[in-house]
């Protein structure tokens, strides 16, 4: 867990827990790493992996095959508009980025919104209430609200 911008109320340690909660949870094996930083990171992220110049929430990279069981891939997330969405949604920054976090591992465990017919969207309701997590990413993007999550080639973004 890199935490390269601060998000008050999470810890590099409350991460890594919620990280190995949501990963047994979504039974997805292998290694998570999670990088939190600013809009700067995430818009060149998300220039480079989407040719999309503009910040977004959260990214996702799968792991390559050959590395599947040890490594399962990595996330990228956004702690400007995880600030920005918890004072949206009521919650805190530290719950915001459990959300995105937990977005980001169903796509690591191979589920994709956009093309599942709502099989992610359940998934990940069923998980957020295990987890004790406020409404998910696909909840409030099937109310009207949107997520920017995105699949570029064999590593998904957001």
């Amino acid at each position: 867990m890199i935490l390269e911008k601060k998000v008050e109320g999470l810890s590099q340690a409350s991460l890594g827990r919620f990280v190995v909660r949501a990963r047994r949870a979504a039974r997805l094996r292998g290694q998570v790493n999670v990088l939190v930083a600013g809009n700067t990171v995430l818009r060149s992220l998300n220039q480079q992996f989407r040719s999309k110049n503009k910040p977004t929430d959260v990214l996702s990279f799968p792991a390559d095959r050959a590395r599947a069981g040890e490594f399962a891939g990595e996330i990228a997330i956004s702690a400007d508009i995880a600030t920005a969405n918890a004072v949206r949604f009521g919650h805190s920054a530290a719950l915001e980025v459990k959300i995105l976090t937990l977005h980001g591992i169903l796509h690591l465990a191979g589920f994709d919104h956009e093309r599942d017919n709502g099989q992610m969207a359940r998934k990940e309701s069923a998980l957020r209430q295990a987890l004790r997590l406020p409404s998910s990413l696909t909840e409030r993007a099937t109310n009207g609200r949107t997520s920017s999550y995105r699949r570029v080639g064999s590593r998904r973004t957001t």
